[in-house]
């Protein structure tokens, strides 16, 4: 009888460790998607927010300066040529090294993409000159299409008046 008495034990024990074993590896499975779930939000909020600066400098200087897409060292940037007292200035947007850097320069000289000021950190940086003057500007997965000097915005398929 006994014999029967350590063999219950035994069940319960073993129970018991299977029950903890299952509530240890649900809470690190648990962990993981709620980390993949932070690292989302965050890459999503990062791009709106960079899509945001981008759209705002376009927008700030479409009244006094002229804005082109140019190549400095293989690097596409989003540039904003202006004239500050008689002098060509340049403001350029560009991606480098995970960040969205700007850089303030006359426009003759030259830069080296480290020389800007980091602004906002991003794995992805894409400008495109299209027909028409239209630009296309990607960060990350989202994709903005602007016509300088225009009131017509379209971000993410959909078309929205300023």
């Amino acid at each position: 009888m006994k014999m029967v008495k350590n063999t219950g034990d035994a069940a319960v024990l073993i129970v018991f460790c299977v029950f903890i074993i299952s509530v240890f590896t649900s809470m690190i499975l648990g962990i993981g998607v709620y980390q993949n779930i932070i690292d989302a939000s965050r890459q999503g909020k990062e791009e709106r927010i960079g899509m945001s600066y981008i759209w705002t400098k376009i927008k700030s200087g479409e009244a006094s300066g002229e804005i082109s897409i140019g190549d400095f060292h293989g690097i596409s940037a989003l540039c904003i040529d202006e004239e500050y007292e008689g002098q060509r200035n340049r403001t350029a947007i560009y991606n480098y090294d995970g960040w969205i850097y700007e850089l303030f320069f006359r426009a003759e000289d030259e830069f080296q993409p480290e020389d800007g000021v980091p602004v906002i950190r991003n794995q992805s940086l894409k400008f495109d000159q299209m027909a028409n003057g239209l630009l296309s500007v990607s960060v990350g997965n989202e994709t903005m299409m602007i016509y300088p000097r225009a009131s017509i915005i379209a971000m993410g398929g959909g078309i929205q008046d300023e």
